[in-house]
């Protein structure tokens, strides 16, 4: 027998009556997703294109990218609006038109009107950016079928789709750049944000768990999440794995030499961590995570740690492309594995703030990690992965030592 997914607190989501139903909504799960993920994801290549190719300086550019970016950390203070909803399809096919319309608006205005008011508009796009990722996931649970082991593939799913936004995204924007210009390639990103809200009004309709006065507002829903360990692992382990992987393309880059290759030959090593990402998620199609979500995590966390060290300890470049994939890898059964902890620990009152407040809190670490890689590299190639490695064990076992001591107070 298939086992079911843990209780949690609060009512559940409605389960689609029969694997047909959860079929075809999963299917349109994964095109409402993938057209929207790409367009969060490339959105900040042709902007920052866009600017660099009109002759506009280097800063310029980093503004325009950061006010379309830096915004999705306001991601947890709109989310509530997701679960007060009536009909959460509603609130993120609106976001999926807005994050289109205002990035369409901002890329076509740039040369006619005032930089401050081309960085109003992408702000405003990127403000709604992490409805387009936490908040599509959000709705997951009430797609896939009632037992643990669909839910647990449809997650498989899930980080397909972000690995596909994260890796054609980009791609897209600049192979349509190169044809045409940064202008046409982001309305093309544009155009499959809409095309992602009429799939995502397509897809099962789930009421609403509970009236907005039992809503937690963001704060309370932050407090909820470090009181619940469960919850609580989730977090922390997300945030540092994402600040550690982060060390990866600025540690591509600067080992390309040493590794007896062109610095072009970085673009190989991170393309190798991204195909490593998309087969994992593969695995997960066909065979789903096993067992607790929450012990589960711990390990996932621990296996991403080795796996840096792998990168770390290779000195042949054909090596380090197995180093980088099988990172990749291990980062994407790590991404599920976090899914599957915030689908069945947050309470259904607060499951869209939990899944925005988990990925804005992720994009925060990715920033930083990249960020001090790039400070910490030229101290040592490999710095900045040493430390990661040493972080990633030590957040592990705390979670592990964590989770032994919510069991010997139970």
């Amino acid at each position: 027998m298939k086992s079911t997914i843990a209780p949690v607190t609060g009512q559940q989501p409605r389960l689609p009556d029969s694997p047909r139903e959860a079929a075809t909504g999963l299917v349109r799960y994964v095109a409402a997703a993938t057209l929207a993920r790409t367009a969060d994801g490339g959105a900040v290549v042709a902007i920052v294109l866009l600017a660099t190719t009109s002759g506009e300086p280097g800063w310029l550019a980093g503004l325009l990218g950061a006010a379309i970016t830096a915004p999705h950390l306001a991601g947890p203070f709109i989310a509530r609006v997701l679960d007060t909803a009536k009909d959460g399809r509603t609130v993120i096919a609106w976001a999926c038109i807005f994050h289109g319309a205002t990035l369409a608006a901002a890329v076509l205005a740039y040369p006619h009107v005032w930089t401050v008011i081309t960085v109003a508009l992408l702000v405003i796009s990127g403000l709604v950016g992490p409805l387009l990722t936490g908040g599509i996931s959000s709705r997951l649970p009430a797609i896939a079928g009632p037992d643990r082991t669909s839910q647990r593939r449809a997650q498989g799913w899930d980080v397909a789709t972000y690995g596909i936004g994260g890796t054609i995204g980009p791609s897209l924007v600049a192979a349509i750049s190169a044809w045409s210009s940064p202008t046409v390639a982001a309305l093309v990103l544009a155009a499959g944000t809409f095309g992602a809200a009429g799939l995502i009004r397509l897809l099962p309709h789930a009421a609403p768990p509970a009236g907005s006065g039992e809503v937690p507002h963001p704060a309370q829903t932050l407090r909820l999440m470090l009181t619940t360990g469960p919850l609580r692992r989730t977090l922390y382990l997300t945030v540092i794995v994402a600040f550690s992987v982060a060390a990866l393309p600025i540690t591509a880059v600067g080992a390309a030499v040493p590794l007896g290759v062109a610095p072009a030959a970085a673009g190989i090593l991170t393309a190798a961590y991204g195909l490593g990402g998309l087969a994992g998620s593969g695995v997960l199609m066909i065979k789903p995570l096993p067992g607790d979500a929450d012990r589960t995590m711990t390990v996932l966390a621990a296996v991403v740690a080795a796996a840096l060290g792998l990168v770390a300890l290779t000195g042949l470049f054909w090596a380090a492309i197995g180093a980088y994939a099988v990172a990749g890898a291990a980062n994407s059964l790590f991404f599920a594995a976090t899914l599957a902890a915030r689908s069945e620990y947050a309470p259904a009152m607060a499951r869209g703030q939990v899944f925005i407040w988990v990925g804005a809190l992720k994009i925060a670490a990715g920033s930083g990690g990249t960020a001090f890689a790039g400070a910490t590299i030229a101290a040592a190639l490999h710095a900045p992965l040493i430390i990661a490695v040493a972080l990633t064990l030590a957040f592990s076992g705390a979670s592990f030592l964590d989770r032994m001591r919510e069991r010997r107070a139970a």
